[in-house]
């Protein structure tokens, strides 16, 4: 039997479905929008996995071609390894669910969300975060939700909630915001450098039309609820938890308080191995257990440390960055170079600039586009002293890759104005906290060392929470082990008028209006502080690209010459391309892009295309050459392609007999343009180019 939950989330109606499909599954729920409909499964196996410190949740987005009436391109024509999109919204799934599951569950969870449907105005990735959620809810799988997602849009100064994809093209702000009951859980986005009590106020929208969400997956539950699994709280050995307490609690409060990283690492791994050298044979198979006591009691200590004397390590104040460092133009072949380090967080960023046949081609179910600006993230194992195989990027390089350049695509030029494909990759070299911050600095710092002309430097700094009953503390520029004992990783980006990206997670219950705001201001005077440091390195863009980049000159020609340039089957801009060494292309605007690797070339090219696509202008002198002659007149070329008539009564200022008699084919004299009627014919005169007859 089949069961519904509705909920109408800004002027649009979501409708939850279960019991008609994928019944096997612990939880599957259809997600309908519009026509767009996704099916979301979970499934958890009954066994837990031995010998893991992790949970082991699986999150998976899927975008079939079928669900637009399309079959996939290439040569097996089915769907291939998952797009960034496809990565993305994998992400947007996990990160809020996965802090809702109770300590001590370790069954191998799966999360399957494929869009069957897609009507190209309802998005269906926020419809498979409800999905997810409503999947969980109503199985018999242990889940501390629900919650609920929506985005934000803002046009014209209006907030819409779930925007259309016509509304998404005007709009300058893109928020995707997860909440529960208790508060916000997830944020990420995107905005065109708007202010923060306006983000709050997109995100606390965006909770109020979520709530809507929340009691349609409670109803659904009511109506086809499974009962829930126990789930047994995991053994604590009690006595060695103690013990460790007792015997290297004060080395561990010395060890966690180290400034150097690799130092405090150290002297944690020593405490470790004395640990288990204590437990004599016993120790080899408790490693697992053992290092997530000696994890919970640095926590412990580290907490105490912040919440209650008001201490971090370093001994930074709650608002203080850590030193920064900033260099450009490190990498001399390269089009632009530079080097971020804050603290023990470095990033080597370098820009690449490539012609309209590097763009990307992005294809989606809302079919083939192409992109122009790439930025890519790479965290190799070394910049954290360890050693791994090298494989094809991560869900987390992908993701952070995304919000580097969501925090940069509002700055960058048109691309009339700057008609180049821009890449950059951030190489990791060292990391202790949000790199992809680093990332953002450093990438903009390149930006303007490649010579091209952002509006205004982009800089990013990522906050922490603790909290404890009412106790709140806000950390500024977090480092590894505030993130990974605190409750909160929030990351905001902009530059000195406003935000242009942030992304947020949190393990706690939810975030309530009061912190986000203390959160969001504390992160703008760290954001200013972080820019005024970058500005020392470099205050504006160069004003050229580097001799190595390719040249791209632009030409704007009449429509009507574009046949011109082309010739007959391309036979006209294949020599000039080849001549040249140039790459040429034009649309039908008659906008002509010209890009070259060096700039002789490309002045040879752009001189080539003037000279086919020159068109006359009355009042201008011409050097003209006869191409035929008649009784009434001569034809002379004025330039190649282009000829007009001099009737025999201007071609001299005394009466003409013969026109012959003046001028034959080939002879070549100053002709003057004075009229060019409708039909572009063009009318020409001799005699007023070579001046007033003497005898006058």
């Amino acid at each position: 039997m089949a069961y519904t939950a509705k909920a109408n989330v800004g002027d649009k109606e979501i409708v939850f479905e279960t019991g008609h499909l994928a019944k096997q599954a612990s939880g599957s729920v259809v997600v309908r929008c519009g026509e767009t409909m996704v099916l979301v499964t979970a499934v958890s196996e009954k066994h837990g996995r031995e010998g893991i410190d992790f949970f082991p949740l699986t999150c998976d987005y899927l975008e079939m071609t079928y669900a637009a009436g399309k079959i996939p391109g290439g040569f097996f024509k089915r769907e291939g390894r998952p797009t960034e999109k496809e990565t993305l919204t994998a992400r947007f799934i996990d990160r809020p669910i996965r802090p809702l599951f109770p300590k001590g569950f370790k069954c191998e969870t799966q999360i399957i969300a494929t869009v069957l449907s897609s009507d190209g105005e309802n998005d269906p990735d926020i419809l498979a975060i409800n999905g997810a959620s409503a999947a969980l809810h109503i199985s018999n799988i242990p889940f501390l939700g629900p919650v609920g997602a929506a985005r934000v849009g803002r046009v014209d100064g209006v907030l819409i909630v779930n925007p259309s994809p016509v509304e998404d093209v005007y709009s300058d702000l893109n928020l995707t915001v997860v909440a529960s009951r208790d508060g916000i859980v997830m944020v990420e986005g995107g905005a065109n450098r708007l202010p923060e009590k306006l983000i709050l106020e997109a995100i606390f929208k965006a909770q109020e039309e979520i709530s809507k969400t929340l009691t349609a997956q409670e109803e659904l539950r009511e109506k086809a609820g499974k009962p829930k699994r126990e789930v047994e709280p995991p053994k604590e050995d009690t006595e060695l938890i103690a013990k460790i307490k007792s015997q290297w609690a004060d080395a561990l409060q010395k060890a966690i308080v180290l400034p150097v990283k690799l130092e405090r690492y150290a002297a944690q791994a020593k405490i470790f191995d004395e640990v288990m050298e204590s437990l004599g044979e016993d120790g080899g198979a408790r490693r697992l257990e053992v290092r997530g006591y000696m994890d919970s009691i640095e926590g412990e200590y580290l907490r105490k440390m912040i919440l209650e004397k008001n201490e971090r390590i370093g001994g930074r104040s709650f608002e203080q960055i850590r030193d920064i460092s900033c260099e450009v133009g490190l990498l001399p072949r390269t089009h632009g170079s530079a080097v971020f380090t804050r603290g023990e967080t470095q990033a080597l960023v370098i820009v690449t600039l490539g012609t309209s046949s590097d763009e990307q081609k992005i294809e989606s179910l809302d079919g083939s586009s192409y992109k122009s600006f790439i930025l890519h993230y790479k965290f190799s194992p070394f910049c954290v002293g360890e050693v791994k195989f090298l494989r094809g990027p991560s869900r987390r390089e992908v993701g952070h890759g995304a919000l580097a350049a969501r925090a940069l695509a509002y700055l960058l030029p048109d691309d009339d104005d700057f008609p180049y494909t821009i890449r950059i990759v951030s190489e990791i070299l060292e990391s202790n906290g949000s790199s992809s911050m680093a990332t953002v600095c450093g990438s903009s710092l390149a930006l303007m060392d490649a010579g091209i002309p952002v509006e205004e430097a982009v800089a990013g700094i990522a906050m922490g929470l603790l909290k404890e009953g009412d106790r709140v503390v806000v950390l500024s520029d977090i480092i590894g082990d505030e993130d990974h004992h605190g409750d909160m990783d929030f990351k905001v980006t902009g530059t000195a008028k406003g935000i242009t990206a942030l992304q947020m997670d949190i393990k706690c219950d939810g975030i309530t209006r009061e912190i986000m705001e203390k959160a969001l201001f504390q992160a703008k005077e760290g954001r200013e502080h972080i820019l005024n440091e970058m500005t020392k390195a470099i205050a504006e863009p160069r004003d050229h690209v580097s001799p190595y980049a390719p040249r791209i000159l632009i030409l704007h020609v009449n429509p009507d010459k574009i046949r011109d340039i082309i010739g007959p089957g391309g036979k006209t801009i294949r020599a000039i391309q080849e001549e040249t060494g140039t790459k040429i292309e034009v649309d039908d605007t008659g906008k002509v892009l010209i890009a070259a690797v060096d700039t002789e070339g490309a002045e040879e090219a752009e001189k080539a295309v003037k000279e086919l696509t020159r068109e006359a202008r009355v009042g201008e002198i011409y050097m003209g050459t006869v191409v035929k002659v008649t009784d009434f007149g001569a034809f002379v070329e004025i330039f190649p392609g282009t000829d007009g008539l001099v009737h025999i009564s201007q071609l001299d200022h005394s009466r003409v007999g013969k026109v012959t008699d003046i001028c034959r084919e080939r002879d070549s004299f100053p002709v003057k343009v004075i009229g060019i009627d409708h039909q572009g014919k063009i009318k020409l005169s001799r005699k007023d180019a070579i001046g007033k007859d003497p005898d006058q």
